[in-house]
């Protein structure tokens, strides 16, 4: 059985388009609403000589819910998602209880699920939603900065993700990218 990794929202594909080449024996399947974006990983893939990327234009929710089967992702990224970042439209972000409810019943048990963000509140968001849905380990547990104490719990950066634009931008303007591992608990 090849392992599948599934990234929610690839972007401009470099992240998946790199790791595909890297891990030629894995299939990645990349979701992602924006067209140029597709088409710009399908060209990468292709540059990159990777037979192993598949690519479905649609929303997160739908694939999540009809597309994948149960328990049957090995690897699931979600790599700066739109940040929403006035308060109004925090409800329009994506990692909330009801995606972590989807994300649980589509990833195996053991399965690793890789998220950053460059924007601290919803880093902090993400790891509050996540952790008090129960089902998913934190690989780097730590509590969250107070006064006291420093900032514990993220990931270090995951050297399987290459430097897309996107970060170099955020890193730029002076945003520290955040990253976070769970395992999908298999009790």
């Amino acid at each position: 059985n090849v392992p599948l990794v599934v990234e929610i929202g690839s972007g401009l594909g470099e992240a998946m388009a790199h790791r595909a080449a890297e891990v030629p024996e894995h299939d990645f399947l990349a979701v992602e609403v924006y067209t140029p974006g597709l088409a710009d990983l399908l060209m990468k893939s292709a540059a990159n000589g990777s037979q192993n990327v598949r690519a479905v234009q649609a929303n997160a929710p739908e694939v999540l819910d009809h597309f994948l089967e149960p328990a049957s992702v090995d690897e699931m990224w979600v790599f700066f998602p739109d940040p929403w970042h006035k308060k109004k439209h925090h409800k329009r972000r994506l990692v909330s209880a009801h995606f972590v409810d989807q994300v649980a019943s589509v990833i195996k048990p053991g399965g690793t699920w890789r998220l950053a963000t460059d924007w601290q509140e919803y880093a902090i968001q993400m790891r509050q939603v996540i952790e008090a849905d129960g089902r998913f380990e934190n690989l780097n547990p730590g509590p969250l900065a107070t006064d006291s104490a420093p900032d514990q719990g993220w990931a270090p950066r995951w050297e399987g993700r290459t430097l897309t634009s996107f970060e170099r931008k955020a890193r730029e303007a002076g945003r520290i990218p955040r990253d976070l591992t769970y395992r999908r608990r298999t009790d």
